[in-house]
């Protein structure tokens, strides 16, 4: 699988945890779930975050970066600014798990406020990757420099096996169980590497 194709398949992935995580949250009506949201902060933080997120910053960017797209202006700094809030609303979900106590309606409230906010973010974030972001990649990128990129994931993924493996289980067990239906998401017969854009219209970076 080539480096972009493999980052937009990690995409779906986390696209279907998100349809979960607000499946989730529609259901707890007073309900305990802390031990639950912890589940899915485990696997927001370790998938989509230190993985994917991780060789976005750490190896796409990078070579962005060499052939004129800088990190503090433009559309790589519009992701590196998402990516942290996005950070901000997962400690915010794993301090509500963390609490020592069920939770009070209010606090209830909040996960759900919280889980809306993320997954809202983090699916306009992948729009704009899938259909901005990434064919910027490879239209500047040489077929060098992707092949290498390719290569770096390759190393990456054979680093990071066990905790891939396991975060990809974790994700897909929390999807199935808490499956809804994801109206952003667009029939995959639509297009040959789904983007969940539903036909939605990106806004410029």
């Amino acid at each position: 699988m080539e480096a972009i194709e493999s980052l937009m398949f990690e995409h779906r992935l986390i696209e279907r945890s998100l349809a979960a995580l607000e499946g989730f949250t529609q259901s707890l009506h007073g309900q305990d779930g802390r031990e639950e949201l912890g589940r899915f902060v485990r696997f927001l933080r370790g998938y989509a975050d230190k993985l994917h997120h991780g060789k976005e910053e750490g190896l796409l960017f990078t070579r962005m970066a060499e052939v004129g797209f800088p990190s503090d202006s433009g559309p790589v700094a519009v992701m590196l600014h998402d990516h942290d809030a996005g950070r901000a609303l997962v400690t915010a979900m794993d301090e509500l798990a963390r609490r020592p106590q069920p939770w009070t309606e209010v606090e209830a409230g909040r996960v759900t406020e919280a889980a809306a906010s993320f997954a809202t973010l983090l699916r306009d974030h992948i729009r704009k990757e899938d259909r901005i972001l990434y064919p910027m990649a490879e239209e500047h990128l040489s077929p060098q420099a992707l092949d290498a990129l390719g290569a770096a994931f390759d190393r990456h993924a054979e680093e990071h096996a066990d905790a891939e493996r396991e975060l990809t289980e974790l994700g897909t067990a929390l999807s199935v169980r808490w499956s809804v239906e994801d109206p952003t998401a667009c029939p995959p017969s639509e297009c040959g590497a789904c983007s969940g854009c539903g036909g939605l219209p990106v806004e410029d970076f």
